[in-house]
């Protein structure tokens, strides 16, 4: 196997990375990505927005069913409510970067096939899309990164981390050389799935205002 071919086997987006320029290159890069077969079925990849001056970068796990029409990430239900947690946190918008660690959504369709619903990308998918978050902290360079959610946890704390146990306090990134610390918390949709909605998004504010604190 050769050519396009052989790099969507690879599941790796490491070969559509440019090889210079900021984050407006790199967006441009990652709409033609192939590094796994998600892009088939989604509309397109959702990079991530803000400023490389941010300080704040959050990561969560996959565009939903509107952030892959719109093209940009929490816009739909889950970060309506992500914002409104961080406001009352006291974070400015203005000062984050806020991404996935995955930017294509991968889904599953209900039986009349018109409605899309969300599946957790695999363990191999996060991977392949790695190389594109690694160039966001890269370029971004944050004082603190806030992952939402199992699957980012896993993406920058490894196999072993678990949002239970592991959430709420800052630590260093592992393998940063710049001082970044990562703090991990819930993702909003558990928030909005959840019967104890109130309780978690309590502990969600928590967790935004330690991150507040930590900056």
């Amino acid at each position: 196997m050769t050519g396009a071919g052989q790099r969507e086997a690879a599941y790796d987006a490491t070969p559509y990375l440019p090889d210079r320029g900021g984050l407006p290159a790199h967006r441009r890069a990652a709409a033609g990505c192939r590094g796994c077969p998600l892009y088939r079925d989604a509309t397109g990849t959702v990079f991530g927005r803000g400023g490389t001056g941010a300080r704040l970068m959050l990561v969560g796990e996959q565009p939903g069913d509107q952030e892959d029409r719109e093209g940009a990430p929490f816009v739909g239900p889950a970060g309506r409510l992500l914002f409104r947690a961080l406001a009352e946190a006291g974070i400015d918008e203005d000062d984050l970067y806020v991404t996935n660690a995955v930017k294509h959504f991968k889904f599953t369709r209900e039986e009349t096939g018109k409605r899309r619903i969300h599946k957790a990308p695999s363990l191999r998918e996060t991977l392949a899309c790695r190389p594109w978050l690694e160039a966001e902290l890269r370029l971004v360079s944050p004082e603190l990164v806030v992952t939402l959610g199992a699957t980012a946890g896993r993406a920058l704390l490894g196999p072993s981390f678990r949002v239970g146990t592991d959430r709420g306090v800052p630590r260093p990134l592992p393998g940063d050389e710049n001082g970044t610390r990562v703090l991990a918390t819930v993702h909003p949709s558990a928030v909005l799935r959840s019967p104890r909605r109130e309780e978690m998004y309590a502990g969600l504010v928590a967790d935004l205002r330690t991150a507040a604190d930590a900056l």
